[in-house]
Parts: C-alpha cells; structure tokens; sequence
C-alpha cells in the first residue's frame, strides 16, 4: 500500500488559512487589474495623466506584493509584512481619494484608488481594513 503524504503543516500552506483565502484572491484579482489598468495606462497615454497614471502603478505594485505575501503566508515576516502593506494601501486610498476629489486637474482620468476606489465599488478602501482585522483577531487567538 502507498504512504500517503503528510497533510501540510500551517507553515507550509500556499495561502492562509479561513478569510485569507478569499483575501489571497482578491488580492489577485486586484494585481491582473490594477497592473492592466496601469500598462495601458502608461503606453498609450503616459503624458495625459502622469501623476494619476503612476498613482495606478503603484498601486498594481501594491496589489502584487500583497498577492506574493499572501501565497508566502507561512513564511517568517509575511504577517508583519502583509500589516504594514496594509497600512501603506489604505494611506494610498485615502491620500489619492482627498486628493481626486480635491485637486481634480491632477486626475483628469481615474486610478484604482481616485474617489476611494468608488469604480471598484470601494473595495480598495474595504479591503486593507478588512485585511487588518482579520491579522488583529489572528494575532490575539481569533480565527484566521
């Protein structure tokens, strides 16, 4: 009879475990279309909307770095990293979203993140404090 493999342990996974899978998607999902969004952006029209359209960038460097970190889950520093990634996407929100609202002629087209992500139906700004209350109740024994 075979060996059956052993059932990996929680530093082995590929994603986290519970909400971090759902979280591990969107964070995908989010990486495609943000670093989509930003090419086209960038090679088709750069010199239009040079401020809105590297704000698009960073934020598809955002999504991806908090897709890899999720996939690393079980790696050492990953939680700690993916906290502070957090931190960093929703200052990015709420910083362009003041700032498309405030000073318009600086985003004459949208970023992921203008008007706080009201074209992704405020996900970008949902999705980091989410992500924090989930790393929150982990760290303190709730489920995650």
């Amino acid at each position: 009879m075979a060996e059956r493999a052993p059932r990996p342990t929680e530093s082995e996974r590929l994603a986290p475990p519970g909400p971090g899978r759902l979280f591990t998607l969107l964070y995908g999902i989010f990486a495609v279309g943000a670093t989509s969004r930003a090419a086209v952006q960038l090679l088709e029209r750069a010199s239009y909307a040079p401020v809105a359209y590297g704000l698009s960038a960073l934020s598809a460097l955002v999504y991806v770095v908090g897709f890899v970190l999720l996939l690393r889950w079980g790696h050492p520093g990953s939680r700690r990293a993916m906290r502070t990634l957090c931190l960093v996407e929703l200052t990015g929100v709420v910083v362009v979203g003041t700032l498309s609202l405030v000073r318009t002629d600086l985003f004459p087209d949208a970023t992921v993140w203008s008007d706080f992500g009201i074209g992704y139906l405020f996900l970008p700004a949902i999705l980091p404090l989410l992500v924090l209350r989930w790393l929150h109740r982990g760290r303190s024994g709730g489920a995650g």
